[in-house]
């Protein structure tokens, strides 16, 4: 696949807007936790630019190679993932697949319990950024730095 337009080339105000809610979310949350659902969120949605981007984050941040290549099936290695981890890639998951799921009230009632009202608010918009993102990176086939 050939890479198309920059799109935020052509739309810098937006790009400066998401950079600010991005930069909000980068504060409110920590970092191997945002990491961790920016990476699952990006390979639910197959977008390659992500999953390179922040599977690179993590291990930057130190994280061990056995626990990002086991972030797709974190719930079978649930003993390498916090209670914390595991609610906030829960949660990714079941607001990502919004159409399939619906976001049950047992899923929301799951993740407050563990994240708390403000954790979870942070966590949803943190969320909703990295699918807004990941739409950026597939429909305009944004390059991994492992290709370039």
């Amino acid at each position: 696949m050939s890479k198309r337009l920059e799109i935020f080339k052509f739309a810098p105000a937006a790009y400066k807007g998401l950079s600010a809610v991005k930069e909000y979310v980068s504060s409110a949350l920590p970092a191997e936790l945002l990491e961790l659902v920016n990476l699952r969120v990006s390979q639910i949605n197959g977008c390659a630019f992500c999953i390179d981007m922040h599977t690179r984050d993590l291990l930057k941040h130190g994280v061990k190679i056995d626990k990002v290549a086991l972030v797709p099936v974190w719930d079978e290695a649930a003993a390498l993932f916090s209670e914390k981890e595991r609610a906030a890639l829960a949660w990714a998951e079941v607001v990502t697949r919004v159409e399939q799921t619906k976001v049950p009230d047992a899923d929301y009632q799951q993740a407050l319990s563990v994240l708390g009202e403000q954790e979870l608010a942070d966590l949803t918009v943190a969320i909703a950024l990295m699918n807004a993102f990941n739409r950026f990176g597939v429909s305009m086939r944004m390059q991994p730095a492992a290709l370039a």
